[in-house]
């Protein structure tokens, strides 16, 4: 298994990844965060493919002090062969490289059999309440 940044050719796969696996939005342009990330020195978007076949993405990036972990997906057919745990684990690393103290990431209500998934990676939950507000609309 060879974990690398997501190529630009690969980015339609991984938009149909997140979509198939339930992390897109109709609000928000998936296409466009992948790009974002991938432009930004601050981030980017690791990922897995066997045989030109995308298996695995996770988003990653930082603000100097936390981290975030985005669009963490694994192909439902290849769930539960340690796609996941590669990718994530190297998420962490990428961040701990570049000296970024601590990681954090949101879990949707409606995938909460996923935390489970985080916990045995040492994420703890923070209590904390995420707000929002869209800038992108009056």
């Amino acid at each position: 298994m060879q974990i690398t940044v997501l190529r630009e050719e690969d980015l339609r796969q991984a938009v149909e990844l997140w979509e198939a696996t339930g992390l897109t939005r109709p609000w928000n342009d998936a296409l466009a965060d992948a790009r974002r990330a991938l432009a930004e020195p601050t981030s980017t978007v690791l990922s897995i493919v066997e045989n030109d076949q995308l298996m695995a993405t996770a988003m990653v990036g930082h603000d100097g002090h936390r981290g975030w972990l985005y669009y963490v997906a694994v192909d439902p057919c290849r769930q539960g062969n340690g796609l996941g745990r590669a990718l994530v684990d190297a998420a962490v690393l990428w961040l701990r490289d570049l000296g970024v103290p601590k990681v954090q990431l949101m879990v949707r209500e409606e995938n909460s059999a996923v935390i489970d998934f985080y916990e045995r990676r040492g994420f703890e939950d923070q209590h904390v309440a995420v707000l929002g507000k869209r800038l992108d609309r009056p």
